[in-house]
């Protein structure tokens, strides 16, 4: 007879930070632990992926430690252990994978895979109790732009993805050439703040719900490039303005498809202050319910993945001990 609470713990090394969470009943955060390195790779600008892999060696017992003191359990309380296995560095994965297989066979407790983007849709579950499939989510993130047809906890469908660079890694890119250093998102957020939306970039549009974000980072790029001393703050909302449109233009076209007006922001991305509040102008326009993690919980965290993995194990999805990193995970595999 299944007991009536169900202890998850979710592991998370997909980049560059260390998490571990207990999670009861898929969206009780009891504890939360986030060890970053930020820190650590600001001085190469960007994740390196051999010192991400060393850094999550080095902290995942600590940070599982801490994890159980502020939920107070202990070890044989868990009923599930749910690591996230990709998509993500492949170095960097292994330690979470590799540390969850190891608790699970020692525990004997069942062990569950988890889709990182999986877990940044279901960072919305803990944000809203009241969510359920089925909604439309925009997923933005460093390494991923897709719009997602989540029908239920463990179905979902891409309907469109970046053909070329995610919105993330457009934002990273931008950042970087304007002098702004990594991480580069929330620095070009907080500049924008002080900017006008005087610049026109050029926008990409497909038939399908695909996007493109390269034609606007080059744009941005060979703009400063020609005139070095532009207004750096017009620049950044310029940009945010380009990018937030293309995201909502396709957007509009997914609910004309599928008819569906539950509208769930999602990634590290979704924490953007001018793409929030010009889905919030949406939903207000169109008349549909918009959802927004908590911004603690856009960026890599493992309430999200502890919370997806919960799910998983009510739908059956136990993991051989074998499982191993995939690196290029996609949402549906």
């Amino acid at each position: 007879m299944q007991k009536k609470d169900i202890i998850v713990l979710g592991i998370e090394t997909s980049c560059d930070e260390t998490s571990v969470a207990v999670i009861k009943n898929g969206r009780d955060v009891l504890s939360n632990i986030i060890d970053t390195q930020i820190k650590i790779h600001e001085q190469f600008g960007g994740v390196v992926p051999e010192i991400a892999s060393r850094n999550h060696i080095e902290a995942i017992s600590r940070v599982t430690k801490v994890a159980l003191e502020e939920a107070n359990i202990k070890f044989e309380d868990i009923d599930v252990i749910a690591p996230t296995y990709g998509p993500g560095l492949v170095g960097a994965l292994l330690v979470g994978v590799s540390y969850g297989r190891g608790l699970a066979y020692a525990l004997n407790k069942p062990l569950v895979g988890v889709n990182h983007l999986e877990g940044h849709i279901a960072a919305n579950y803990i944000t809203h109790r009241d969510l359920e499939p089925p909604f439309l989510c925009m997923l933005t993130s460093g390494g991923n732009t897709q719009i997602v047809y989540v029908k239920n906890y463990c179905d979902m469908e891409v309907l469109g993805k970046t053909r070329d660079d995610a919105i993330g890694e457009a934002f990273d890119k931008v950042a970087r050439v304007i002098g702004l250093t990594y991480p580069g998102g929330p620095k070009i957020d907080k500049l924008a703040q002080e900017g006008q939306p005087s610049i026109d970039f050029p926008k990409t549009h497909f038939e399908n719900l695909d996007f493109s974000f390269s034609g606007i980072k080059t744009a941005v790029i060979n703009l400063h490039h020609k005139n070095p001393e532009i207004n750096k703050a017009d620049l950044c909302l310029s940009f945010e303005k380009a990018v937030t449109e293309e995201l909502i233009d396709n957007i509009k076209k997914a609910i004309n498809q599928t008819g569906i007006k539950k509208i769930v922001l999602a990634g590290g991305v979704s924490a953007n202050t001018h793409i929030r509040s010009e889905f919030e102008k949406l939903g207000e326009s169109l008349n549909l319910k918009i959802y927004k993690p908590d911004l603690k919980l856009c960026t890599d965290n493992a309430a999200m993945i502890g919370c997806a993995g919960y799910y998983r194990f009510l739908n059956g999805d136990i993991s051989e001990n074998t499982l191993n990193a995939v690196p290029n995970l996609k949402i549906g595999e």
